[in-house]
């Protein structure tokens, strides 16, 4: 997982005002994009093939936690959440394969 320092230098952070915000960002985050993929494989986050989409997608969407805190804006609201999407899609796929691996290992 992405750490606070990878987090502050993604958004240009510098000084520590905001690092309890940042760590809650970090940790909704990555629980946001393992519930949207899966949790019954903790490995599948660390095989070198996921590694680094994940973290991409938990520092963009942590990013935009902090960019677009507020809710209520005078501006037409515009989908944050578009490389978000498309990687969890990609990691979607990835662990359903991975998924399918184990169960016809265990079936056979």
């Amino acid at each position: 997982m992405p750490t606070l320092d990878d987090l502050k230098l993604s958004l240009r952070l510098d000084g520590d005002a905001d690092d309890e915000l940042l760590k809650g960002y970090l940790n909704t985050a990555e629980s946001y994009i393992k519930q949207a993929i899966g949790t019954e494989l903790d490995s599948f986050y660390e095989d070198a093939s996921v590694v680094d989409l994940f973290n991409t997608a938990v520092l963009a969407l942590a990013s935009a936690y902090y960019n677009y805190r507020s809710s209520l804006v005078p501006t037409t609201a515009i989908s944050v959440n578009l490389p978000v999407d498309s990687i969890i899609g990609q990691l979607r796929g990835l662990y359903d394969l991975k998924m399918e691996a184990i169960t016809d290992g265990q079936s056979n």
